[in-house]
């Protein structure tokens, strides 16, 4: 809010900004006829800023600048013939004795002339010092705060979010003004720090191969590997959580969420997770699988910055799940051990690296889920949970030694 006896400068300006706070006190605030708007540098009294204001917010577009300029004409008040803020008269008409050099008396009609010249050029200069004049940069940096561009989220942002145990869904809002409002629909998944996670690759480990797993589902046929959603649900029944990782771009994020949440056997489906896909485009993406053949980089960085998420001592991964070498590769890497990582062949034949000989399949490993996997919780023992310190495993007698010389 200005006086109108003050003089326009950008340092009396921000002096007398009107915080958030305030307004939301006092909303009449907009009724006061020294009330000045800023937009884009430019100070506009309100019966003009109201109508730039409205059609940004109603049309998403700004209005023209005949319009502009007519309403500066017709709304901007006026005091004594001069526009508010006529510094700039002031200062002319100060510096004008000391510069003017000493002239015989002009006649009436060339007084006239001038004196009509002189009110023509001090409404372009008021005009102008409403419309054009801006804020000095340094003086508008030291009043606005500062941001940096980051990918995480303070503690105190994310206490802000009131997120709930689970999955919370989130939209984020962009409006335009050629295209409109787009939304951005996500999940934020809030996990406790002593969880279990089991990993999951797609292509080829959901799937049954990692090309054509791309488009028969959306022809309408089935080429999922049998058992698997029978056997996650089990998983997850027991207390763990999944997560998938895949090397596909970000651009197929709706495609994979839709698929995953279609995938059914036998009345199970796959259990909720975070989908973490590659942050690249189609082309790098197929770069870095076909032709570096490393598509365990992008793994390896996501899974290790999920482990820091659970602290520096704890490991949260339990068990992984993949089909190729370098998943084995991605998942070693972030310390699991080989008797819990397990690849699958596209005839469904189900390995654990620890003992490659043997195969099993998705519908087998349901049926000794809880050996593999124990239920974990506040109502399991200590037993299940850790097997090698159950009275069982922890007191029972060696076996004796056997002296086969003996036997013969």
């Amino acid at each position: 809010l200005f006086s109108l006896s003050l003089s326009f400068r950008a340092e009396e300006f921000m002096k007398h900004v009107v915080s958030y706070q305030e307004f939301a006190e006092n909303p009449a605030v907009i009724e006061d006829p020294n009330l000045v708007v800023q937009i884009h540098n430019k100070y506009y009294s309100w019966a003009v800023a109201a109508p730039m204001i409205l059609s940004l917010q109603a049309f998403q577009k700004n209005l023209p600048k005949s319009t502009i300029d007519r309403l500066m004409k017709e709304k901007m008040p006026k005091r004594g013939g001069r526009w508010w803020f006529s510094w700039r008269r002031r200062e002319l008409s100060s510096e004008e004795p000391e510069s003017s050099p000493q002239k015989m008396p002009p006649t009436d009609s060339f007084q006239q002339r001038k004196r009509e010249d002189a009110s023509s050029s001090d409404d372009e200069s008021t005009s102008s010092a409403w419309g054009v004049r801006p804020v000095p940069d340094s003086i508008t940096q030291k009043f606005l705060p500062t941001y940096k561009k980051s990918l995480r989220l303070s503690s105190d942002q994310i206490k802000n979010l009131n997120l709930r145990d689970g999955p919370n869904e989130v939209a984020f809002s962009v409006t335009t003004q050629y295209q409109g409002t787009c939304r951005c629909e996500a999940t934020i998944y809030l996990w406790n720090w002593d969880d279990k996670v089991v990993i999951s690759d797609i292509d080829g480990t959901i799937t049954k191969s990692d090309a054509l797993g791309h488009i028969l589902p959306h022809l309408g046929k089935d080429w999922t590997h049998q058992g698997i959603a029978k056997l996650f649900h089990k998983i997850n029944l027991n207390g763990y959580k999944f997560l998938y990782c895949s090397a596909r771009t970000i651009g197929m994020a709706d495609i994979t969420k839709g698929y995953l949440e279609c995938v059914k056997d036998e009345g199970c489906v796959l259990p909720k997770g975070p989908i973490l896909l590659a942050p690249s485009s189609l082309f790098s993406a197929l770069h870095r699988e076909v032709i570096e053949r490393k598509p365990e980089v992008f793994k390896i960085a996501c899974l290790t910055d999920i482990r820091n998420l659970f602290g520096s001592n704890r490991q949260p991964f339990h068990a992984a799940f993949g089909n190729r070498t370098n998943d084995v590769h991605a998942y070693k890497e972030v310390n699991l051990p080989e008797s819990r990582i397990f690849t699958v062949n596209p005839k469904g034949e189900l390995i654990q690296e620890l003992v490659k000989i043997h195969k099993s399949t998705y519908e087998r490993l349901s049926e000794i889920v809880d050996l593999i996997f124990p239920p974990i919780g506040k109502d399991v023992s200590f037993s299940m949970e850790c097997p090698e310190y159950s009275h069982f495993s922890y007191w029972r007698t060696s076996l004796p030694v056997v002296d086969f010389d003996d036997l013969e």
